[in-house]
């Protein structure tokens, strides 16, 4: 919505009146904040309170300056839901903590040549400080920090219980190696274009002995249990999980090689087109293709060496593009065909992943476009195994060998000996039948997602709670010992280069044998970040007991979380990683429930004139800074009246001067209440009090449904018809006046919670108005009268509306963007004009 429809409206609605002077949101600020700091109305630390319990939670943030306009948005929207739910008699907890380890933190410190400790406790200083200041209804008893000794002493027991469950190991592997941060990445952390998505560098792949935890071991689960949280997490997200996972269902199929005793596995979803292999690949990097090198010619042993060393310069998403040219060494070794005894030439191409699989593949030229390229690049056999329907308009041949496109579809199997004539759906089960009764294969599935890479070369983390003796045994540091502490960063090189700078402090890496004495170090990589925040919702719990690291207890009471509200580019990494300690907390006998939160709200971004936010880009919003033009409470407005939560938010198409302005208007309707409190509204003016009503009866459902700028518009359709009765004969004493500015004083406690608690003191009531439970709408005055507005999408009417004679043009925009049928009609159209002709029509004209 386009707000300076309302800033106009305002301006010339409240004309006659001076409010800019009446209405000092500055002054409010510094009322209140000492005031609730003084009634910690939203601490839950008392045990007997029998309110029903409700968990709501914002992703924390990453202390790395003072807080943005995307945490300007994030926390509007998520303390609307929080104090929601306290109106409907839920007493919630709203915590709040600081994601505080990590390497922004650690390059900003080496830049400015200071501890990182300094800088990062500077940073969330600040930040709680604009935070408080924002008045979002945290429980500041619960405050957290990641980087605290008393917060990762519980991440290395989570380590050290994994480790016991065989779900933390260390091995040898060809990893992702940000080459400018100097340190591995997840496979979820390197970026769909082959990036950092740290650094921004062209991930490369190196081999290095690292930490896993063994998240495959969850895969079914973590895929199957997405199946609970349809309806309550956005769609996009649930598919998004389920892409990385992505389980393939399929066979293993075992070639012999010739001149080696043990057979090659091989995974493929097509076990029915075995007769069409023609050759076979196996991905340069895997140490299969190695063990298949050795004792071949020194010639070939070259060759391949300097492959090896030609693929390591590019990265799994150049390696897997379609349109690559195909490169390649034949390894002069040959598989054997398990279903008919041919003999399959074995090649080593970068077209193959390591970690797909085996890391090899049996290649299927004609029926699979990239085996198909390589063939042709290299003149290997393409042989058709499937009878598909030729769609060539002019009869010519669709035989891939002189087409170059590979045939692809559920067609007839033919040359395939038993299989001929069977379709894919009958031919899969029975080629997995021949190789099983023949010990050649079996069923079996298979996966995208792969085990995640928790260590990390660089300082600012939590330290690895293992020391390795001179033998390379693994000891983990006993329980009653933790936390490791980081060594303090004076007098360590902490500049990226490829090894932990933790190796350098001498005296903290060399310590003796916990089992025999003898001289051992300390493991010097410390843990991905992503590890603090997989479990940091169940510190909430307790965060200030030193005995555990959660309480079982009080996660049976609060947990999982009910409500969780974050940013999109937390679909994969956080919460996968989340989802999977959950779960194994739950077989390790510490929870009760195996998914962390039960519903999520995703965000949008906040942008500038169409564009990300960025210093380089000089289009930078700055929080402070609107925050003192505008005031709180105008902020927190705009941002929930801008559009629906998970649209991005253009601050050059909003208007925090138009909320400020409403403000001021709802401001001046609780200062001219006349009538006393407790005054019987049944008296009041009743056009008045059905649109009251109507507002009480409509608000919740609307904010359960996240139509949170809906629920604004909603409201200031009630203060103008309050503004109405008011310069009316029956003026600021008709009580019915009285309820709606008690009505709107709940209702902002939402959006603006500043003004809410002036308006609630001035009203004559005791504060928190946070506390106040929300009213319920009188059933008999809801049969309203009304006009039935039409909305239409280039002409065409989408939707009819009941709405208010008073509505005015931005409210009845509002509620028609909001409509579902409404935008269904828009789909992916560039809305080009709106006509609104309140309260009667809105005509939505679009492009595309």
């Amino acid at each position: 919505m386009n707000e300076s429809h309302v800033a106009h409206e305002q301006d010339s609605a409240s004309s006659r009146h001076d409010d800019e002077e009446v209405y000092d949101f500055s002054a409010l600020q510094k009322k209140w904040l000492p005031i609730w700091d003084e009634l910690q109305p939203f601490s839950t630390s008392n045990p007997d309170d029998e309110r029903p319990r409700k968990y709501v939670l914002d992703m924390f943030p990453y202390p790395s300056g003072d807080l943005h306009m995307g945490h300007a948005e994030v926390y509007a929207l998520g303390d609307v839901v929080a104090r929601y739910w306290r109106q409907q008699g839920f007493n919630v907890m709203h915590p709040i903590g600081w994601d505080s380890f990590g390497l922004p933190a650690e390059n900003a410190a080496i830049k400015r040549g200071i501890d990182p400790r300094g800088w990062t406790y500077d940073n969330i200083a600040q930040q709680k400080k604009s935070m408080r200041l924002y008045a979002a209804s945290f429980d500041w008893e619960r405050e957290i920090h990641t980087s605290d000794p008393e917060y990762y002493k519980w991440n290395q027991w989570l380590f050290l219980e994994l480790y016991k469950a065989g779900l933390a190991y260390r091995k040898e592997s060809w990893v992702n190696w940000d080459p400018v941060d100097q340190t591995v990445l997840a496979n979820e952390q390197v970026l769909a274009d082959g990036t950092s998505e740290r650094s921004g560098a062209v991930v490369v792949k190196k081999r290095l002995t690292q930490w896993y935890f063994k998240i495959t071991d969850y895969a079914d689960r973590l895929l199957d249990d997405l199946d609970q949280l349809e309806g309550h997490w956005p769609s996009k997200v649930l598919q998004m999980q389920r892409n990385w996972i992505g389980r393939s269902i399929g066979a293993d199929v075992e070639f012999e090689i010739e001149g080696r005793d043990e057979r090659i596995p091989v995974f493929t979803t097509r076990p029915d087109t075995l007769w069409g292999a023609t050759f076979m690949v196996v991905a340069p990097d895997a140490a299969l293709a190695s063990e298949l090198v050795e004792g071949t010619s020194p010639e070939v042993q070259q060759r391949f060496a300097d492959y090896l060393t030609e693929v390591g310069h590019s990265s799994e998403i150049e390696r897997q593009a379609t349109d690559r040219p195909k490169t390649g060494v034949f390894l002069e070794r040959y598989a054997v065909n398990p279903v008919n005894g041919e003999r399959l030439p074995i090649w080593a191409a970068d077209y193959v992943l390591a970690d797909y699989g085996h890391g090899a593949v049996m290649a299927v030229p004609a029926h699979d476009q990239r085996d198909l390229d390589f063939a042709r690049t290299f003149d290997l056999p393409v042989r058709v195994v499937l009878d598909v329907p030729n769609t060539n308009e002019d009869g010519a041949s669709n035989d891939p060998s002189e087409t170059g496109v590979a045939l692809s579809g559920d067609g007839t199997l033919i040359n395939s000996g038993p299989l001929d004539g069977l379709r894919k759906a009958e031919a899969v089960p029975r080629a997995i039948e021949i190789l099983e009764a023949e010990g050649r294969g079996r069923a079996t599935k298979n996966y995208r997602l792969r085990d995640w890479l928790i260590s990390r070369q660089r300082y600012w983390g939590t330290p690895i709670p293992i020391i390795h003796g001179e033998d390379g045994t693994e000891h983990p540091v006993p329980v009653e010992q933790l936390p490791v502490l980081l060594p303090d960063a004076a007098g360590l090189d902490l500049k990226p280069k490829g090894t932990s700078p933790l190796g350098g402090a001498a005296d903290w890496v060399n310590v003796p044998n916990p089992v025999d004495g003898t001289p051992a170090k300390r493991d010097a990589d410390t843990m991905d970040t992503f590890v603090d925040s997989s479990w940091y919702f169940l510190r909430f719990l307790n965060p200030n007991d030193d005995t555990k690291a959660f309480d079982p207890e009080e996660a049976q009471k609060w947990a999982p979380v009910d409500q969780y509200v974050g940013g999109v580019e937390h679909a994969i990494l956080h919460l996968l990683y989340a989802r999977f300690i959950t779960k194994v907390l739950h077989d390790l006998g510490y929870l009760s429930f195996t998914e962390p939160f039960k519903a999520l709200l995703n965000q949008g971004m906040v942008i500038l004139d169409g564009a990300k936010m960025s210093k380089s880009k000089g289009n930078i919003v700055f929080f402070t800074e609107e925050v003192d033009k505008h005031g709180v409470d105008a902020v927190r407005l705009t941002m929930a009246f801008a559009g629906p939560p998970e649209d991005d938010i253009d601050w050059a198409e909003v208007s925090p001067v138009g909320s400020a302005k409403f403000l001021a208007r709802a401001w001046r309707v609780a200062n001219d209440v006349t009538s006393e409190p407790g005054v019987d509204p049944a008296t009041g003016d009743p056009a008045l009090r059905r649109v009251t009503h109507r507002f009480l009866a409509d608000a919740p459902g609307l904010t359960e449904a996240f139509k949170f700028n809906v629920v604004v518009a909603r409201l200031m359709e009630l203060v103008n018809a309050t503004r109405k009765t008011i310069d009316s004969g029956a003026g600021a004493g008709d009580p019915a006046v009285r309820e709606a500015a008690e009505t709107t004083a709940l209702a902002l406690n939402l959006f603006a919670p500043y003004l809410a608690e002036e308006m609630w003191e001035k009203l004559g009531f005791e504060p928190s108005v946070a506390l106040v439970q929300w009213r319920k709408a009188d059933e008999s005055l809801l049969v309203a009268e009304s006009v039935t507005a039409i909305v239409q999408v280039n002409g065409k009417v989408r939707d009819r509306l009941e709405v208010s004679p008073q509505i005015t043009d931005a409210e009845l925009e509002a509620l028609a963007m909001a409509s579902e049928a409404v935008q269904k009609a828009i789909g992916g159209g560039e809305i080009v004009k709106v006509i609104v002709r309140a309260p009667k029509l809105v005509n939505i004209a679009i492009r595309g």
